[in-house]
């Protein structure tokens, strides 16, 4: 019954997704058939996320420019969308057709084209595959002046509608399944299920994962954090699972494509978006996990040399991954040394695992026994018994902003956080990252960097930026030392609940104030803005201060009351790295991969990367059941 249930949650999955195939939503081809077939003269194929707009240009003698930029854009040069020849007689305009972006919305503006002097301006929030038309004319209404107004022609399709569809399916699942534990939990209805199968049945029912929460071995398994103390039963947080297994299948779920919504790809340059929420808890998460994992190890008579070893080769093994394994310039062709990209995630995650875990490791004392607590300072000994690992992370920190903020780049402003390109009026288009885009440049050469940063979609960059770049490196190590805070606090005070959710809170809080003293509650006018490009110090503490939050909800709800297992993110938080490499390397295979009926619709690309998403849940819940752990 239990493997049902968990077979239920992925056919949920699945259903929903093929409630959004064909037959689940409206047709995008009958909606956009007419805009198509109304402007097939003029050679326009609308794609995904746009819409058609036709230019009525009823000016005589005065040619039109149109220019375009996004709202989304900050401070960027307006660029050229289209020019619009003059009205040759009164009542018969030109007209000009041209596909606009419908993800954000769009400033236009509009200039004689001799002249340079602008007509008029406008802000409007294009719809995907509507049909618009901007009529521009005289008016005389007292005054003789130009108006400019769009007219809807066809209305554009709801391209929200598949996630909406989703989401409830999704909530609908989810409480069905608390129904179905909660008939459960009543005598009368185990009784009733009692006279239908044999009590040996009924037991395995009551007592799965999916079942009642409460057997004893609950927070048990099979490897990892071991964490408790010498005398204690060896237990495992379930909650640390589980908010990895949440992490990452939003991580496997947006590297899929994330049914081609901007939301669901990272941020062009500042600000947040839900693919640029996951990589930092992994690394927070990673955090937690380095001190609870080496407590235990120390506590049964490791060596410290030989845990050593252990971390300088599980380094090696994540760093070697990501070059030779998971490298996106496999795309280009067979893998060289003149087009091999050196940093990425995987690198990112070695080279931060070594050093936090080096560090821990040289610092490293005794979990202190319950008698502690009544000992002065007892409420900040978390903090006050690791204050050496603490100056260390002070000190990079300072480093982070020595250089992001001092040092020169040539042909660049000293301190200087944009885009480049067409950011900040096009002054600066070869500064992309500033000192964090520089240093990566020289260090590490052009060509062996990502070639196809997320700026590159609004701002127009052109040179090399790499997300998981050097500089960036030292607020990931400062991200995953905030998670072995947590961990510090789940050992420190382990018979203490209270104490670990107020401390919970705190630093949530702490982290959270300081953000807002960052970025002034802003996109980007802060002194430094949220940025996952630059992996700036406040897009850590916000992501830091979320994780905490999530930790405060998970400890009480999965290991102290057990009101939920963790299923079914508690079975790919078990085996993240096979994962993720896995879903990295078998990415255009079938079944997680397909061609695609329609490949301009977000319901088609939803529906497969929802399936390919629960396909993994899947796989780790087997793997799971016959206990088979990739660990390196």
């Amino acid at each position: 019954a239990g493997r049902a249930l968990a077979a239920l949650l992925l056919a949920a999955s699945v259903l929903s997704a093929a409630l959004l195939a064909p037959g689940g939503a409206p047709e995008r081809g009958a909606e956009s058939a007419r805009p198509r077939d109304l402007d097939k003269k003029r050679h326009v194929e609308l794609k995904m996320d746009q819409a058609l707009l036709l230019i009525h240009n009823e000016l005589l003698r005065t040619n039109l420019t149109v220019y375009w930029n996004s709202e989304r854009c900050y401070h960027c040069l307006f660029q050229v969308l289209v020019n619009v020849s003059q009205s040759r007689r009164a009542g018969e305009p030109s007209i000009a057709a041209v596909g606009v972006s419908a993800q954000h919305g769009s400033i236009l503006q509009l200039k004689a084209t001799e002249e340079e002097k602008e007509v008029c301006r406008l802000e409007y929030k294009f719809g995907e595959f509507g049909n618009y038309s901007l009529l521009v004319k005289h008016v005389q209404d007292g005054v003789d002046r130009i108006a400019c107004d769009v007219v809807v022609n066809e209305d554009p399709v709801d391209s929200n509608l598949p996630v909406t569809v989703a989401f409830l399916i999704g909530l609908a699942l989810v409480i069905a399944v608390c129904f179905l534990r909660f008939l459960l939990s009543l005598d009368d209805f185990n009784n009733w299920i009692s006279k239908a199968i044999n009590s040996r049945e009924t037991d395995r029912l009551i007592n799965s994962e999916l079942g009642s929460p409460s057997r004893a071995d609950a927070l048990g398994g099979d490897s990892q954090l071991e964490a408790w103390g010498p005398a204690a039963v060896p237990q495992r947080l379930r909650c640390v699972d589980t908010f990895r297994g949440i992490a990452l299948i939003i991580m496997v779920f947006v590297n899929y494509g994330g049914g081609k919504y901007w939301y669901f790809k990272h941020s062009s340059w500042n600000g947040l978006t839900v693919a640029d929420l996951v990589f930092p808890w992994f690394v927070f998460i990673m955090g937690s996990s380095i001190f609870l994992s080496m407590t235990s190890t120390l506590q049964r008579g490791c060596s410290k040399f030989r845990l050593l070893g252990k971390i300088v080769w599980r380094s090696f093994l994540l760093i070697s991954l990501g070059i030779v394994v998971v490298n996106p310039n496999y795309c280009l062709g067979p893998l060289s040394w003149d087009k091999l990209r050196i940093p990425g995630v995987l690198q990112r995650l070695g080279v931060t695992y070594f050093v936090v875990a080096v560090l821990e490791l040289l610092f490293a004392k005794p979990v202190p026994g319950s008698g502690a607590s009544e000992r002065r300072c007892s409420s900040l000994r978390d903090i006050l018994s690791s204050w050496p690992q603490w100056l260390f992370i002070l000190l990079l920190e300072s480093i982070w902003l020595g250089l992001t903020f001092f040092l020169p780049v040539p042909g660049c402003p000293t301190g200087y956080l944009g885009p480049g390109g067409i950011g900040d009026l096009g002054k600066y288009p070869n500064c992309t990252g500033g000192a964090a885009g520089y240093i990566d440049r020289l260090l590490l050469g052009e060509d062996h960097l990502y070639q196809h940063p997320s700026s590159a979609v609004l701002y127009h960059t052109e040179v090399a930026y790499d997300p998981e770049g050097i500089l960036g490196t030292i607020n990931s190590i400062v991200m995953a030392f905030l998670g072995v805070q947590a961990g510090r606090i789940l050992l420190y005070y382990k018979d203490q609940t209270k104490a670990i959710l107020l401390r919970f809170t705190a630093w949530s809080c702490f982290l959270g104030l300081t953000s807002v003293a960052l970025t002034k509650v802003s996109e980007n006018e802060g002194s430094i803005p949220i940025n996952k490009n630059l992996w700036s110090i406040s897009y850590v503490t916000t992501l830091s201060s979320f994780a905490f939050f999530i930790l405060l909800v998970l400890y009480p709800t999965v290991d102290v009351k057990g009101l939920w297992t963790g299923t079914p993110f508690f079975y790919p938080g078990m085996n993240s790295i096979l994962v993720y490499v896995g879903h990295e390397v078998f990415e255009s295979y079938f079944p997680f991969q397909w061609k695609l009926g329609d490949d301009q619709s977000h319901r088609e690309h939803l529906t497969q990367n929802i399936v390919a998403t629960a396909l993994w849940v899947l796989i780790a819940y087997i793997l799971y059941k016959k206990k088979i752990f990739w660990k390196i």
